[in-house]
């Protein structure tokens, strides 16, 4: 069981310039008492997966709506292994079909929350996500 505080990194990887609904996540998981570390606009992969293995993160959340998330999140996910961070779990949200929703699950991301999901049930979420991990 995890006593300290859940740390959540998120992440707006490439040329995707909105960042009003991730700023209202990010507030949400703060709110709810999570560590919450935004990295900004504009972030590259090497920066976000650096990012998360320096702040040792339980979940990184990547916030996408430019559609490059099928690009995007498997060079997350590549990353994360190459840096022996697969402990580290993703969770991807914003504007995705919901046809890449499995493929996405299939290549490692825990969570997909589209921008439709309200803030609770983000919270609740997360909170399970690392409930029922295995301890780190």
């Amino acid at each position: 069981m995890q006593t300290d505080p859940i740390r959540v990194l998120i992440a707006k990887v490439g040329l995707d310039g909105h960042d009003r609904g991730v700023k209202i996540v990010a507030r949400c998981l703060r709110d709810a008492g999570m560590d919450v570390i935004y990295t900004g606009l504009h972030r590259t992969p090497e920066q976000v997966v650096m990012a998360a293995v320096q702040e040792d993160v339980d979940i990184l959340g990547i916030s996408i709506l430019s559609g490059a998330h099928m690009t995007v999140i498997p060079k997350v996910l590549d990353l994360l292994k190459e840096q022996e961070a697969e402990d580290i779990m993703v969770v991807a949200g914003g504007v995705m079909p919901d046809e890449d929703i499995a493929a996405l699950k299939e290549q490692g991301v825990q969570e997909v929350l589209l921008q439709d999901t309200p803030p609770d049930a983000i919270v609740d979420s997360i909170r399970r996500l690392v409930a029922a991990r295995a301890p780190r």
